[in-house]
């Protein structure tokens, strides 16, 4: 038994091992940023252009509403508190999945979650951890080839 279990952890890392860091660091890209773009999309109204809305400086009025009496963020009043989070899912989301800045967006992201862990909805620690470890992931390997950040780098060398 322990020769068989020794034999299929062997095999499942070397398959594991051919599967290419960019396409692990684009997957991590495209899976965090929808989960915050999808948070922006509800915050938001007007122009729409490929079913997506684009004004991101409209606010919605629930948002504010859930801003001053559900989430309870500190030290900042609420319709601050409102846009910040807003422009934040809205432009560090669309960092990440072009792989502009994806270290630093990555970190404004973390700082969210965190802030969203502890002051919002502290008992939805799963869900907070699992958008943790991608951008972790982000912070630590950067976007990969596929990206801005790469080209960019590529040709400052």
């Amino acid at each position: 038994m322990k020769q068989l279990l020794t034999k299929l952890s062997g095999t499942v890392t070397e398959y594991s091992e051919k599967i290419p860091e960019d396409l692990v660091a684009l997957t991590a890209r495209f899976a965090i940023a929808t989960v915050f773009w999808q948070s922006a999309q509800t915050k938001i109204t007007g122009w729409s252009f490929l079913d997506q809305s684009w004004q991101f400086f409209n606010v919605t009025q629930s948002t504010f509403f859930l801003f001053e009496y559900e989430y309870g963020v500190p030290l900042l009043p609420a319709n601050v508190a409102a846009y910040m989070a807003t422009f934040a899912e809205f432009f560090l989301s669309l960092a990440i999945v072009f792989g502009l800045f994806t270290r630093v967006s990555a970190v404004g992201l973390l700082g969210m979650t965190a802030v969203i862990q502890f002051f919002v909805y502290p008992g939805s620690w799963p869900v907070h951890l699992l958008w943790a470890v991608g951008l972790l992931y982000l912070i630590k390997h950067g976007a990969g080839r596929l990206s801005i950040d790469h080209i960019y780098m590529s040709s400052v060398r």
